[in-house]
Formats: structure tokens, C-alpha cells, sequence
């Protein structure tokens, strides 16, 4: 009789222990998270409305680099020297376009045409290319960072909306051209126009601008000079644009 008595206060005392947990989350823990997301988005639309006429003077990837040459004990140096849009090269801006976002200008940050097409060839065992916007990548360097998580892609999915509608599409690819990666340290298109080709951004050649944006997907790693088919498929899709 007394193991019985025993054993039920231990289970009352078990299920008091849950329900004072449970409490304790509903009343302390998720008004800290809630009042956390509303820090972080409430930060993230007065950065986007600045950034309508201020270039940043750093970015989250920026950051997650220098972070990372910390740990890896490697000589880190930045390179990012932003500039107007209209001192960026036309051909290096279609050829990023051809590049990465083809459908840039139809659609609202999302293309899912193209997502359609990564899960149909996710399922079939041969991923050509990913689905990322122009706006998605943007977002990622200004805000995230390079990790593939679903919590960054799922976070990433509710700012693209807002910096469509806050920046517009010129803004958009006039900061992405200035601040993605095309090299070690080396962030915009005037820093890779003189890193990778000792000139300005705005005196590169048809040629030059594809094979810098054919480096996007892997800018510390792929070399220029080592793209010629795929700048050469770069060059056939600016062609087959108008450009």
C-alpha cells in the first residue's frame, strides 16, 4: 500500500514538473522569442528602407568570412569598393542576369518555374542548377549567411516580399552587383572587374562579364580564364534576350 502511494506522488510530482515547464516556456521563453522576431524583422525593414539610398557597409556573408578566417587562422583581405549601377558594365549586368535570374524582371522574388523545375530534377537524381533569385541571393548576403538550413531559406522566404516592395528592381540589382562574392575578399563588380582584370567595372568586355558572372555560383573557387563553356552558354543566352 505504501509502494502505491509512493509511485502516485512520484507521477503527480512528474506531471506538475511538465505542466511548471510548460508554464514556464508559455510565459517567459516564447514572449523573449516573439519579441526576438519582431527585433530582428523590424531591424530588417529600416536596413532595407536605408538601403533604397545607402550602400551597406558591410554584409552578414561579409561577416560570416571574416568570422570564419578567424578560426581557420587564414590572411583575410576585403576588397569592396561599391559604385553607382550606371559605372557597372550593361554586358556585366545582362550576363548576371542570363546567369543567375533569367526571369528577373517578370517575377515578384520568387521564380517558380525554376523552383518547379530544382524539385522535378531534385527528384529525378540530377540537380543542374539551383532556384535562387536574383532578390533571394540578395537577401542571403545582406542579411543571412551561406549555410544551406531550412530555418535560413525559411527566414529567407519571408524578407524577399519586403525588399521587392522596399527596394524595386533596379535597387535590388544595383546592390546585388555590389556586394556578392567573386573571389576571396574580393565583393562587387568593381572589385572583380580590377582584381580579376586590373580594369574598371564599367570598361569590361561582353566576354569579360560572362565569365565573371559564370564564377557566381562558386566565386572562391572558379577561375574566369577557366570558364569558357560556360561563359560561352552565358553569351548565347544574353544573344537570345536581345542583349
Amino acid at each position: 500500500m505504501l509502494g502505491k502511494q509512493k509511485a502516485k506522488q512520484f507521477v503527480s510530482s512528474k506531471r506538475k514538473s511538465a505542466v511548471g515547464w510548460k508554464a514556464f516556456l508559455t510565459r517567459r521563453v516564447l514572449p523573449l522569442l516573439l519579441l526576438a522576431l519582431f527585433a530582428f524583422y523590424a531591424t530588417v525593414v529600416f536596413l532595407l528602407f536605408s538601403l533604397r539610398w545607402v550602400n551597406p557597409p558591410t554584409t552578414a556573408v561579409m561577416i560570416e568570412r571574416r568570422v570564419q578566417s578567424w578560426f581557420s587562422h587564414a590572411s583575410y583581405h576585403k576588397d569592396y569598393r561599391p559604385v553607382p549601377l550606371s559605372r557597372i558594365s550593361r554586358d556585366l549586368q545582362h550576363a548576371v542576369i542570363s546567369a543567375e535570374d533569367a526571369r528577373f524582371y517578370q517575377h515578384h522574388g520568387f521564380d517558380w518555374k525554376e523552383i518547379d523545375n530544382a524539385v522535378n530534377n531534385d527528384l529525378e537524381g540530377k540537380r543542374l542548377r539551383g532556384a535562387s533569385t536574383i532578390t533571394q541571393q540578395l537577401v542571403k548576403n545582406l542579411f543571412l549567411t551561406t549555410s544551406r538550413t531550412a530555418v535560413r531559406k525559411a527566414v529567407e522566404f519571408t524578407i524577399v516580399p519586403l525588399a521587392e516592395g522596399v527596394l524595386g528592381k533596379e535597387r535590388i540589382l544595383d546592390l546585388y552587383l555590389n556586394v556578392i562574392e567573386w573571389g576571396p575578399g574580393i565583393y562587387g563588380a568593381e572589385a572583380a572587374a580590377h582584381f580579376h582584370y586590373h580594369k574598371a567595372a564599367s570598361a569590361l568586355t561582353r566576354d569579360e562579364a560572362a565569365r565573371l558572372a559564370a564564377i557566381i555560383p562558386s566565386p572562391r573557387h572558379r577561375k574566369p580564364a577557366l570558364m569558357n563553356e560556360s561563359a560561352e552558354r552565358i553569351r548565347q543566352r544574353m544573344s537570345q534576350a536581345g542583349w
